[in-house]
């Protein structure tokens, strides 16, 4: 995605960053010229309005822009372990309503995408939202081949290899579908509503563990769209013990949701997902909250090694682990501890703005990016 594409542009319109084409200059840093070709690609689509006049700074008055929310909307599904959040987004990528249905992905392909397909059809028919459907973007959590819209490689999706997702939604929506992986969608929410320009590591920690990275600006998914896949990095502390992508001693093995529920369980905790792991830890529980902190710490160790050789402006974490304290001050202590000096003065560590929300604004986000790059191609622009 353009770090300064249509939706950039909206998103500083809408939130009153900026009223004008000179302001829009301003903010993304970009000669005015190139900004009114883009401004009026908008206009042209039918998104970006202009008109009255702002103050004057010392020549003619601009003409003020405003966006046209009655030009549609998009949905965005968020797919997790063991449930589905479904969310609407108006032009500028705000989050209208959301809602959470029961979905398990360990289902047979076809009848997983049937259930989601039905899930989100159920929350469109009772939606009040300003103009027409416009798209549906998805998250998975597995990676994905962006291009070719299929899953690749997953590690706790059996039957998934080289399914193609995108087409399978496609026949159940006359819309246009855009799929990709859950941490990328967290990634790419956290970029187009922050400031343009950042490199950010962007982590979501749940039943497992993956990381988006955005630099300067861009998304960025590598050749196979796995970049960012620190999952199955090997740590020592997993020892040889068996990973569910087939190799031993991954970071997901002792850091994930899932190992922790593995862990409590063997401690005799009667525990069943990531969520009853986390309640029990902010319960006070002594073995789960040291558990918790213990994930942090090895997810540190490995994240410091990324932040060394990529220096981030930001490491944001997401996902169910990312709501104990516990757990993020692990991770930032591994961090000061084992990063550089340099690589830490300035960096921000941090829970991703949105919280669970997060891959609801990445997934509209790419929704969005696809429905105005059509409608500036059917505009002529």
């Amino acid at each position: 995605m353009d770090p300064a594409g249509p939706l950039r542009l909206l998103w500083l319109v809408a939130h009153g960053h900026a009223t004008s084409r000179m302001d829009l200059a301003r903010a993304l840093g970009l000669p005015q010229s190139t900004v009114s070709v883009r401004t009026q690609a908008l206009m042209s689509a039918g998104v970006l309005s202009e008109s009255g006049e702002g103050r004057s700074a010392g020549g003619r008055r601009p003409k003020l822009l405003s966006v046209n929310a009655e030009f549609g909307h998009v949905w965005a599904a968020d797919v997790g372990s063991r449930h589905v959040r479904i969310g609407a987004l108006d032009i500028a990528g705000n989050l209208l309503q959301v809602h959470e249905r029961p979905l398990d992905i360990s289902q047979e392909p076809r009848e997983l995408v049937a259930g989601l397909a039905a899930a989100v059809r159920d929350v469109m028919a009772g939606a009040d939202c300003p103009g027409r459907t416009l798209g549906l973007g998805v998250a998975f959590p597995g990676p994905v081949d962006v291009g070719a819209g299929t899953i690749t490689l997953p590690s706790r999706m059996p039957g998934w290899r080289g399914f193609a997702v995108r087409e399978a939604l496609a026949e159940h929506f006359e819309l246009p579908v855009v799929v990709d992986n859950d941490a990328n969608m967290l990634a790419l929410g956290e970029s187009v509503a922050g400031a343009p320009g950042r490199t950010l590591l962007v982590v979501k920690a749940g039943t497992g563990i993956g990381s988006g990275i955005v630099l300067g600006g861009e998304l960025y998914r590598g050749r196979a769209g796995v970049a960012g896949d620190i999952s199955h990095v090997r740590v020592p502390a997993a020892e040889d013990q068996p990973c569910t992508c087939g190799n031993r001693g991954c970071l997901e093995v002792v850091a994930s949701g899932a190992a922790l529920v593995e862990q409590l369980r063997a401690q005799g905790l009667k525990l069943e997902t990531t969520a009853q792991v986390m309640a029990t830890a902010e319960d006070g529980h002594p073995e789960a909250t040291t558990a918790v902190r213990r994930a942090g710490l090895r997810l540190g160790e490995v994240l410091a090694t990324v932040v060394n050789f990529s220096n981030p402006d930001e490491v944001l974490l997401g996902g169910a682990l990312s709501g104990s304290e516990a757990f993020v001050a692990a991770v930032r202590g591994a961090l000061y501890e084992r990063c550089l000096p340099l690589a830490t003065r300035e960096l921000r560590i941090d829970r991703v703005r949105f919280g669970a929300d997060a891959g609801l604004y990445g997934a509209g986000a790419l929704a969005l990016d696809a429905v105005f790059e059509q409608a500036i191609k059917r505009s002529g622009r």
